[in-house]
Order: C-alpha cells, then structure tokens, then sequence
C-alpha cells in the first residue's frame, strides 16, 4: 500500500516509466491513429474556447498545441490531453475584459508557478478532498455562463458589446431580441442538429467538424449573410508566433494575484478530476503531483506563446482512451496535429461562421451542466445542499473566484460543525459502570482508583477544539466542581 502511494506521488512523468517498460511498435500506432482523431476533433473546440474566452481564436490554438504538447510531455498520467476547456471560460472573460489579455497572460504565468509549486509540495493528494458539491456548484454554473454568452452569435443578435454579468447580459438578449437574423438562426441549427445526429452515422469522425466543414462550405460558396471569423477577427495565422517574455511589477503582481490563485485551483481540479476519470477507464494510477508541476509549466509557457490558461480536458482524454491511445505519445501526437492542421489550414478557419461555433459551446455548456447530477445533489444532506447552491449562484451572479473561495470556506466549517456533532462526551457513572463488561478491560475505570472529588469523563469522536468546546460545556453541567 505505501509503495503504491509513493509511486503516485513521484515526481517523475509517466512517459518515463512507459519507455522504461518497453514501447512497441503497435502500441506507437494506436497512439498515432488516437493523436490524429484527438487533434481533430480539439480543433474546432480549441477555436471555440478562444473567441468564448474573450481573446483571438488562434489563441485557442496556440493553446492546445504548446501547453497540450508540454503537458503530455511531463504529465503524470498515461492519457491526459490538455489544452483550453470551457471550465475557464468564465475566468479569463473577466480577466481579459479588466486587465486586457496582457493581464490574462500574467496571471495564466503565476498560475503556473501555483501549480508547480502545489505538485512539489505534495498538495495533490490534498485537493482529493475539494467536496463534490462544490465542484457541481461552479460547474454548472460556467456551464449557465456559457450558455447564456452564445446567444448573441446563435441569434445573430446586433448587439454591439454584450455584458459580461448574468443579468444584464439577459437584459440586452431580451431587449434586442427582435434584431435576430433568420440566417444565422438556421446556421446555428442545422450546426446543432449536425452535431447531435452525426454520431448515429460515425463516431470517427467530430460532429462538430462536419458542422464546421458544412455550413463553411455553404455560407461561402452561397455568400450567406452572417458573422465569420474573418468578419470579426481578421484572418488565421498559420504559424506559433515567436516567444515573448513577460514583465510585471509587485503592483501587478498584488492586483492579478486573486485571478492567478482561481486559475490555479481550476487548472488543479479540472486536471486530477480528468486523471481520475481516465484512471476508472483504463484501471491505471496517475501521479497527481507530477500532474500539477507538469500543468504548472504548461501554463508558464503558453501566455509566453501567446496561449491562454490550460487544464486536463475530460471529453479529450476519454476520445483518447476510446481510440485507443495508452501513452502521452498520443497526447503529443495530438498537439503536433493541431500544429500541422493550423499551418496548412490556418487561412480556412476565418471563414468557420460565429453561429455554427456558438452551436459547438451550446453542446459544450450542456455536457458541463450535469444536470441530473445537480438535481440528484439536491435530495443529499442539508449542508451539500448548502455548499450547491451556494457556489452555483456566486458563480452565476458574482464572480467565479468568490465562488471558489466562498465555497472552500463554507465547506470546511460544515465538516467541521459534522465533526464537532458526533462527537459525545459523557460523565461515566457508577450505574454505566455496573451495565459495563470490563472483565477484558485492562483500562476499565473499575480497576483504578478515583480519588474523592475527581469525576471520570468519557469522549468519544475526534478530538479537536470544536469537540474541546463541547466538552468544556459538559464539564460546567456537572453538580459540584470536580
């Protein structure tokens, strides 16, 4: 048992112990055809995550193919592909519109040192114990966010600058409502419903790529009026842009401080939440320390490359796993890939139509919402209720990091109130000592002798200052002072 622990707390990155045990031939081409359909079908979300986020769609890229490429390269689990996930969509989008992308790319590099800093220090088993109910809570509500920002490109909505809070950003929807352009609304659901039915057909192949491809296809060729990415952003690059180094001053630092610290605890949860799932599909163990260092330098090095915040993406690695990919190979395969499809084919992505991309996030938002798991977490106990709601509305109507953080706090004071109620202290009377079978006892208070004045108590749960208190009050319900 400690030596499976040790080993899954190693600071060394599994594809190590992969070469180690010997890496076949085979196994190099089922990491090959994985990385090829992984890279494909993280292309369109990779697009998506950038302009949701706030920034340039090649953001997105440059994203899943730097960080995706170093975290495969150290990470600590076997399958884990990373890049840009709707989990921080709602986090960089009020970063990006506060400090600029310049903000955005100081925080993701403090982040990373976050990271780093929280894999060395052993911290990765601790964040085992972040409670589901949290998790649910700001989960579903990036997924409302999400939702509730594609509107205005699945609509074709003429709205200038869409609000980034909850309400009001429903209250310029509903106020321009009447603006919405029939030809994006058919994009957008043709995009949907490509999406939804092509599994039935193949699962080789992204429905959301085929949306892609199509509705491209039928808005350039047939000049369809409605919003592309050239429209709106300009044209693609179609090469990773030369690294730049950052600077920033303690003012900068204090200032972009609470950011870093929510992207750092997103990026950790999202990544060992993603290494577990992957764990339960394949009967492997991650080593969740050398996860977070390797995601710690992802995030260093991707705003140096332009890229955005970057975490384990659950959808990607499970299509990995399913397609047969066994080693980080597949994960690097898959972020070459991406690099490959962006030089040849970096000039096409300008002409992918905004509704056809708000189509992909709408699936994306409904995936993350869990929403029978959310209701299920409803009929649990009062304080997991709590927590839920809790989180779910801070998310929604405040800010995700005051979600986060609010929702840590409130959590660990119900474990601890739990733990102070079961604790029991009570005085051991000659009455309980007669009902008692101590004859086994080598300790039984029977055997030993109490002197005049002095009163036996028995406490039983943990003991911590919570359970101290109790005791303190059952001392002072006693007849006499012992």
């Amino acid at each position: 048992m400690l030596k499976k622990s040790t080993m899954s707390t190693r600071l060394e990155p599994k594809i190590f112990e992969i070469f180690r045990q010997g890496y076949s031939r085979q196994q190099f081409m089922a990491d090959l055809m994985a990385g090829i359909t992984v890279g494909i079908v993280s292309l369109p979300l990779a697009i998506a995550f950038g302009i949701a986020s706030g920034v340039k769609p090649e953001q997105g890229l440059y994203t899943a193919v730097v960080a995706g490429f170093i975290i495969a390269l150290l990470g600590g689990s076997r399958v884990q592909v990373s890049g840009p996930t709707g989990a921080f969509i709602v986090v960089v989008y009020s970063i990006v519109q506060q400090f600029g992308y310049e903000g955005l790319a100081i925080a993701t590099f403090m982040a990373g040192i976050m990271l780093v800093l929280m894999g060395i220090s052993g911290m990765g088993m601790l964040l085992k114990f972040i409670p589901y109910p949290l998790t649910i809570g700001f989960t579903s509500g990036i997924a409302l966010i999400i939702f509730s920002s594609q509107i205005k490109d699945f609509l074709g909505l003429s709205i200038e600058q869409l609000p980034a809070e909850f309400i009001p950003k429903w209250e310029a929807i509903i106020s321009n409502f009447g603006s919405f352009n029939l030809a994006a609304l058919l994009i957008g659901l043709a995009s949907l419903g490509l999406i939804l039915l092509w599994p039935r057909v193949t699962q080789r192949v992204p429905g959301s790529l085929v949306a892609i491809v199509i509705t491209t296809t039928v808005v350039h060729f047939f000049e369809i009026p409605v919003d592309t990415i050239a429209s709106r952003f300009g044209s693609v690059p179609n090469h990773l842009p030369a690294p730049t180094l950052l600077t920033f001053d303690y003012e900068t630092i204090r200032k972009l401080f609470s950011p870093a610290v929510t992207i750092a605890l997103l990026g950790a949860i999202e990544s060992l939440l993603s290494a577990v799932v992957a764990d339960g599909m394949l009967g492997t163990r991650h080593r969740s320390n050398m996860e977070l260092v390797a995601q710690g330098v992802g995030n260093m090095l991707s705003p140096i490359f332009g890229g955005i915040p970057a975490t384990g993406a659950i959808a990607r690695t499970a299509t990995n796993v399913k397609c047969g990919g066994r080693t980080p190979i597949a994960g690097i395969i898959h972020s070459i890939v991406l690099l490959l499809i962006m030089m040849i084919f970096g000039q096409w992505a300008a002409l992918i139509p905004m509704p056809t991309l708000a189509a992909i996030l709408i699936i994306v938002a409904y995936n993350m919402s869990e929403w029978h798991t959310f209701l299920r977490t409803l009929r649990a106990p009062k304080s997991d209720v709590l927590v839920l709601l809790t989180t779910f509305a801070l998310t929604v109507l405040i800010d995700l990091t005051v979600a986060i953080e609010v929702g840590v706090v409130l959590a660990a004071f119900l474990f601890l109130r739990r733990m102070e109620s079961i604790a029991e202290v009570q005085i051991i009377t000659q009455e309980l000592l007669d009902d008692e079978d101590d004859a086994e006892d080598a300790g039984a208070i029977t055997k030993r002798s109490v002197p005049i004045g002095v009163e036996v108590f028995e406490l039983r749960g943990p003991l911590f200052y919570a359970a101290v208190d109790r005791f303190k009050a059952t001392l002072q319900r006693v007849n006499k002072k012992p």
